[in-house]
């Protein structure tokens, strides 16, 4: 395990079922230098995503929401 680690929240502007919002975590986990994911029933918009910016930057989750056709913004970068 990296012993840099930078954390991340992802909002997604569409609305989600609790299955797309997993897909979409697992999709994440996928990533090269994603350490860990977490999306809630409760902030159904807000992913958390940590990595290692070594090897990911974080406009890649950006850009995986865009794949899986939603809308997405960094929060707290």
């Amino acid at each position: 395990m990296s012993d840099l680690m930078a954390g991340v929240t992802l909002h997604i502007d569409e609305g989600t079922t609790h299955d797309e919002r997993e897909t979409f975590r697992d999709s994440l986990l996928t990533l090269n230098g994603v350490m860990a994911a977490a999306c809630h029933d409760e902030k159904s918009h807000l992913i958390l995503i940590e990595y290692d910016p070594r090897i990911i930057n974080s406009i890649e989750f950006v850009n995986a929401a865009s794949r899986s056709g939603f809308h997405a913004e960094l929060i707290g970068i």
